[in-house]
């Protein structure tokens, strides 16, 4: 990904380079022969001695944008998922901020998030704030809403000695696997789809979960009537811009509400019409086989098929096996950036020793061209939200 003297002047070039074999694998079918995820990008060291520019995140953003305009960076995504940049001069969330922006992409605005996201500068948050044992299994971002980022940045601000890992691997490859070993739960999820079942309540329902205000009422004000504020929430449920067959919502007692969304787990990429899964089946499923279901049925509940029917776990357990054996495990190194298309690829993170906050990771979230429908259902079709609510 050198850029060409003629063009650009004393812009950085980035060169892949190796990681070790957990952390870096050559991807199966359907990518190209000799598909690396992640791509992993540093800094030339040639350029980089006794050149001032390399230590100057002036000169990074620089590169990036140009790198951007050029079509360079999203043709690298397209084709390896996720990429790696190693080394960069970025100390702080301002700085991963400005590095996030100069892709171009438009900020994502998440409808119904269900984790604490802090602002902590320009489109940046927080991660995750589980707790430090808490496992969270492959899965793509934002699975169980209609509106979901394009892209995913994080950036390592802090990394513990031993554990944190975040696992990458590809949804393309995953569903290649998933169907010649299973057809007919592929056919089935193309035909039914998944019912995704999430409750929201007044108040947090575990370290780093968010509130019903925080997922829909944005636009709440305190001296607002409860019927106003209920409209409210509902009129910013609505934005998803889909049927009521396929997202439908109840009030409960205790104030809070149920949402259900009819979605498809199985998109196709942008551009190339090559269907992957969109999911958190695998991590759902893993989390269900190793936790009691007290501690587990909190805000998310177990996903089924689109018309209610359980999902048979020998497609579950295929499902798991094919996402494990696939995706790698990044170890961090401070300042780490790894820069997600969340339409093909997954993530999650591994548990860590030492003290929670020995892993600081932030995220940025960011739109791009939606992906296309696996199959004709109605339910398949992915769908921009519609606009906010001026008031």
């Amino acid at each position: 990904m050198a850029a060409s003297s003629s063009t650009t002047g004393n812009l950085l070039p980035f060169q892949p380079f190796s990681l070790p074999a957990s952390n870096q694998r050559t991807l199966g079918e359907p990518h190209a022969p000799g598909t690396v995820i992640p791509l992993a990008l540093q800094l030339s060291p040639e350029r980089a001695a006794g050149h001032d520019a390399t230590s100057s995140l002036d000169a990074v953003v620089t590169t990036i944008k140009q790198l951007a305009d050029r079509g360079d960076l999203d043709a690298a995504l397209r084709r390896h998922g996720t990429l790696l940049f190693r080394g960069l001069p970025i100390q702080k969330a301002d700085d991963f901020s400005r590095f996030a922006h100069a892709f171009g992409y438009k900020p994502h605005e998440i409808i119904g998030i269900v984790v604490d996201r802090p602002l902590l500068a320009k489109n940046v948050a927080p991660a995750n704030e589980s707790a430090l044992t808490t496992t969270i299994g492959s899965h793509n971002e934002s699975p169980q809403v209609p509106h979901a980022p394009a892209y995913i940045f994080f950036y390592a601000h802090r990394v513990p000695e031993k554990g944190g890992e975040t696992p990458i691997g590809s949804s393309l490859e995953i569903f290649n696997k998933v169907n010649q070993e299973v057809p007919e739960f592929i056919q089935e999820l193309a035909e039914k789809g998944v019912k995704q079942t999430t409750i929201y309540k007044p108040n947090a329902q575990y370290k780093g979960g968010s509130t019903l205000k925080q997922a829909f009422g944005k636009l709440i004000n305190d001296e607002d009537s409860d019927e106003v504020k209920r409209q409210k929430i509902e009129d910013q449920i609505r934005r998803y811009n889909r049927p009521a067959e396929y997202t439908s919502w109840q009030w409960n007692e205790d104030g809070g509400i149920t949402l259900e969304h009819i979605l498809p787990a199985i998109r196709t990429q942008p551009g190339t019409g090559i269907p992957g899964f969109f999911t958190s089946l695998a991590a759902q499923y893993a989390q269900k086989k190793r936790t009691p279901d007290a501690e587990r049925l909190r805000t998310v509940r177990d996903t089924t098929y689109g018309d209610g029917s359980a999902i048979p776990e020998r497609y579950l357990d295929v499902l798991l096996r094919v996402t494990e054996e696939t995706r790698v495990l990044h170890k961090w190194q401070r300042g780490d950036v790894l820069v997600y298309d969340n339409r093909i690829a997954q993530h999650g993170r591994e548990p860590w020793e030492g003290k929670q906050e020995d892993r600081q990771v932030f995220a940025s979230l960011w739109d791009g061209e939606l992906p296309g429908a696996y199959g004709t259902a109605a339910f398949a079709q992915v769908v921009p939200a519609l606009p906010d609510i001026q008031v």
